[in-house]
């Protein structure tokens, strides 16, 4: 196997030199710094990026928990923060938390024992915030993404209220609904609170009285949105359409609107918090409010580089503006 030695002799370098262009220790000429990389491709040496973390404070790696493996959107947003570490020259760790506390710390714990450079988080339910303790006793560089907390952390997600408000509206302005059922995620989660806070103002600025027999929870997952589908459309006076909080509860409750022979748009309305790939694939198309992933996963790299260069300064919290994209499961054409 190649060594820096064998590097600095064919760049005709000092083995110093070779450890400064590996480095960034030094300023090195342009010159010198291209016949080290060079030398390093003709005779196909690799640094020892482990090596080099050993001796140093940077391992160039970053760990990303988040529950992706269940969850289309995650999936989307893992790969969005993959693309910006890649522009970035890093390289990303990721770990699934499943949305369970005790793996979620498992998980963080994990990453942490292999020195990567910071953390990406999407923080489950967890009452007791184990996991943001542990972050915080530790000291390590995290950012939260999607799902927003009081602690101290720099975070990044999109306006849920107003957005989730705009979604409703459009049921109400545009198709003159007033019995609007709301299938709400997991408890525990800011953007469950939330996107709860935006159906109640719509409705609020409409002057519809709130129906607590319409809001229902869906767990954040596809059999318990079923489920709460199901319970709207057994009620005496059932809604006319429904807004579910995430992609998987939309999915959820568009099978359970067949299963019960409901024809979207014609005898339900349905409106969805998330776009994914297919969402305009199906029949009726689905009418969603898209959240701006790629943003969101470069945002969150960009405020955790900035963390790690400045772990003193004073916590980033960002909002980005998710879009309402209109097709015909809402009942337009």
């Amino acid at each position: 196997m190649a060594t820096m030695e064998d590097v600095a002799r064919a760049a005709d370098v000092s083995l110093s030199t070779v450890s400064h262009v590996l480095n960034g220790t030094r300023k090195v000429s342009p010159k010198t710094v291209a016949a080290v990389n060079a030398a390093m491709q003709q005779i196909g040496y690799v640094p020892n990026m482990l090596a080099r973390a050993l001796a140093g404070s940077s391992s160039g790696t970053i760990g990303v928990a988040i529950s992706a493996f269940t969850n289309h959107y995650f999936s989307e947003t893992v790969r969005a923060i993959e693309a910006a570490c890649t522009r970035h020259g890093l390289m990303m760790l990721f770990s699934d938390t499943h949305d369970d506390p005790e793996q979620e710390l498992k998980v963080v714990q994990n990453l942490h024992q292999r020195r990567v450079d910071g953390i990406v988080l999407a923080p489950s339910g967890d009452t007791h915030h184990r996991t943001l303790d542990y972050l915080t006793s530790n000291k390590i560089a995290s950012v939260l993404v999607d799902r927003m907390s009081a602690q101290p952390f720099d975070q990044v997600g999109v306006e849920n209220i107003e957005a989730t408000a705009e979604l409703v509206s459009h049921l109400i302005t545009v198709h003159g609904h007033r019995r609007i059922g709301f299938i709400a995620g997991a408890p525990g989660l800011s953007t469950t609170d939330e996107r709860i806070e935006g159906y109640r103002l719509a409705l609020q600025r409409a002057n519809i009285a709130f129906d607590p027999a319409l809001l229902r929870s869906g767990d954040s997952n596809l059999e318990r949105s079923g489920a709460a589908t199901r319970e709207l459309l057994a009620l005496p006076q059932r809604p006319t359409a429904i807004v579910a909080g995430n992609n998987l509860m939309t999915i959820g409750t568009m099978h359970a609107l067949r299963d019960a022979h409901f024809a979207v748009p014609q005898d339900v309305s349905l409106a969805g918090f998330d776009d994914f790939d297919w969402a305009d694939y199906f029949s009726p198309r689905l009418t969603v409010m898209a959240q701006p992933l790629e943003e969101l996963g470069a945002m969150a790299v960009d405020l955790l580089i900035d963390r790690i260069a400045n772990p003193g300064r004073a916590r980033h919290v960002q909002r980005l503006s998710p879009t309402l994209r209109v097709r015909n499961s809402c009942g337009c054409p």
